[in-house]
């Protein structure tokens, strides 16, 4: 198997062992996996994914481009293609994954993942968020994305749910205006530091989280309303 979704590296690496032969560049878990390196989510080598000769390989309708799978698909490689926009979807497509990369049973980390997040207590109060996963130009989390779904479970609503677009673009002055209780800042696509970022806000709270927590769907999910909790609670100005 190929895998060009960091997520779904991490899961098929852990749940199937050895059933991988190739991962994207930015597949970082987990940590000394030994497999070919493709490229990257957005510009994987192909000729070198069908050199792999996979029997499969998985992807994702966000991360990955349609011309990158359907080239694949030209080249006679079978591509699994997942659609994750909720923490409840989540566990479905990874169940239909993992299956197709030969696991027998859901693993004991996803049956436990989906208790835990299905078992979480109703939040104490809500906030309200931006949530910017780029700048230059800034852009944040609009409708419908796992990431929005992952905060709203944890009592915080981010204020472009509405929004026309997933990742809308969206003026610095804008989103300060918005006057949001906090800004959650991820360390990925961009990487947003206690350096880079919050100078940005006018000194509104900012919660510094993982984004592998946030975005990823994988073994994280087991730890990620922990985590995540706790860097929400120690948002700061």
């Amino acid at each position: 198997m190929v895998s060009l979704v960091p997520s779904l590296t991490e899961a098929v690496a852990v749940s199937v062992p050895g059933a991988l032969v190739g991962a994207t560049d930015w597949c970082t878990h987990p940590a000394g996996l030994g497999v070919e390196r493709v490229g990257g989510t957005k510009n994987p080598a192909l000729e070198r994914i069908v050199a792999l000769a996979p029997d499969l390989v998985v992807a994702n309708e966000e991360e990955n481009r349609a011309p990158d799978l359907v080239a694949l698909r030209a080249a006679g490689v079978e591509v699994l293609v997942t659609e994750v926009r909720s923490v409840a979807g989540a566990f479905p497509e990874l169940a239909r994954t993992l299956t197709a990369c030969g696991a027998k049973a859901r693993p004991s980390w996803l049956v436990e993942a989906e208790r835990v997040w299905a078992g979480l207590p109703a939040p104490a109060r809500r906030r309200t968020a931006v949530v910017p996963v780029w700048r230059r130009p800034w852009m944040v989390l609009g409708r419908d994305t796992f990431a929005g779904d992952v905060l709203a479970r944890l009592g915080v609503d981010h204020l472009w749910a509405d929004a026309a677009d997933r990742y809308p673009r969206v003026p610095v002055a804008e989103l300060v205006a918005a006057a949001p209780d906090l800004v959650v800042l991820p360390d990925e696509p961009y990487r947003f530091t206690p350096d880079d970022g919050p100078e940005a806000f006018g000194g509104l709270p900012c919660a510094f989280v993982g984004g592998r927590h946030l975005t990823w769907y994988g073994p994280s999910l087991l730890e990620a309303p922990r985590v995540l909790g706790e860097a929400l609670r120690a948002a700061r100005r």
